[in-house]
């Protein structure tokens, strides 16, 4: 390990933020409120200790940025908001030990690396107030819909461009943002994995090749609603069995898939009483590949089952798309110096893909070479309060993603 390199440091502001902006149902983060206001002020005050240039974008995007011999940039991302009720590493942990590679990055080159290195904090990556993920990264990337995102609210009824405004954004311009990935030459960002793999392999960290693509749907099934005692079983209309049906069939889509997933996640039945065959019911359907053309497959045979289970119940069926994007391939170069990295801290190499988005998704959407490093999540669970990491796999995450920035930095000056 680098002796400028101080993952204890990281460790310990990691507990400090968390002892600031959680409770006892876990972090508290949730974009644009007060506590992600605080939040932020309180970044910034670790930075007051580097000589960075440090400014807020177009759509809220917080960038620290040490100057370097060459405009071309080394970004380092992830994002200090969390979901409500939250873990305590999901995007802090990106951003913390971003902060420690920028530390050592400028006590090594006295404060003028090879290239220029960015730190930034995208800003709501979660979603979790307007239901939109990836805001800050989307916006900079272009892919943001403004059409779409100019009009979502949270429970309260406040609009997202006026939650922006009470941060000093103006929605209208957000993807002004764009302007910051002018030099971006490489995009590294670590994140606690989510899930269980690392830690059914019994591994620390993991090599990702990329993040899935995903098709969300709405599927309505629309029947007959008729009274439930006098309605002879075989004369039913009943649209929650063709739903029912339904929720069985993507399960065997995924097994067939090779890697894919797919999940009903919500269930809305009307009339909704007891006493009525239910007349329509709308399912939510959300798949998730690596591959495009198994993801392609995965929808039609989705597609193919609904209309076969709507005929067998004599109901019919509609689908509304939700959202899509594509699977996004990270760049093989930057994955070998991530493997290399790993395997250099001690680590076994492991490759794996994200089922989970990221930010990082959308700077390699852009066109920025990107890859992320996983590290072991405790329970194989995030997105709630136990989430949790062995102190040694931070230890470990925060020296080996060091090291792939150092690879990095290298990289991009050869390609001068």
């Amino acid at each position: 390990m680098n002796p400028l390199l101080d993952p204890a440091r990281t460790i310990a502001e990691l507990k400090e933020l968390r002892s600031l902006t959680g409770d006892a149902n876990g972090a508290q983060r949730v974009a644009f409120t007060p506590v992600w206001t605080a939040t932020r002020q309180w970044l910034r005050g670790k930075l007051a200790a580097l000589p960075v240039e440090v400014h807020t974008d177009a759509a809220g995007n917080l960038w620290a940025t040490l100057r370097g011999e060459s405009e071309q940039c080394l970004l380092i991302g992830g994002h200090m908001d969390s979901v409500p009720n939250g873990g305590w590493l999901d995007g802090c942990l990106n951003v913390l030990a971003g902060l420690e590679v920028l530390r050592r990055i400028n006590a090594q080159y006295g404060g003028k690396p090879p290239v220029t290195v960015r730190l930034v904090d995208w800003a709501d990556e979660e979603g979790a107030r307007f239901g939109k993920s990836l805001f800050g990264s989307s916006a900079c990337s272009g892919n943001l819909n403004l059409d779409e995102a100019r009009g979502l609210k949270d429970r309260d009824g406040v609009t997202l461009p006026a939650a922006l405004r009470e941060v000093g954004v103006d929605f209208e311009r957000v993807k002004e943002s764009g302007c910051e990935l002018k030099n971006a030459a490489a995009y590294l960002e670590l994140h606690i994995e989510q899930g269980p793999v690392l830690l059914d392999l019994n591994l620390p960290l993991g090599a990702v090749q990329g993040t899935f693509g995903v098709e969300r749907h709405a599927i309505t099934f629309h029947g007959q609603a008729a009274h439930s005692g006098s309605t002879p079983m075989n004369r039913r209309r009943d649209a929650f069995l063709a739903a029912g049906k339904m929720s069985q069939e993507i399960y065997r889509i995924a097994e067939r898939s090779g890697g894919g997933v797919c999940t009903i996640g919500s269930c809305i039945t009307k009339p909704g009483i007891v006493t009525s065959v239910v007349e329509e019911c709308r399912i939510t359907l959300d798949q998730r590949h690596l591959d495009a053309l198994a993801l392609a497959t995965m929808l039609q045979e989705a597609k193919a089952a609904g209309e076969r289970f709507a005929a067998e119940g004599n109901v019919t069926v509609s689908w509304e798309r939700i959202w899509q994007i594509e699977p996004v391939l990270f760049n093989p170069e930057l994955i070998r110096f991530c493997a290399e990295a790993i395997g250099e801290t001690g680590g076994q190499i492991h490759y794996l893909p994200s089922g989970p988005l990221h930010d990082a998704a959308e700077v390699a959407r852009a066109g920025v070479p990107t890859v992320m490093m996983f590290v072991q999540s405790l329970h194989g669970i995030s997105h709630n309060k136990i989430e949790d990491t062995r102190e040694e796999h931070l230890t470990l995450c925060v020296t080996a993603f060091d090291r792939l920035a150092e690879k990095t930095m290298h990289w991009i000056m050869s390609l001068r």
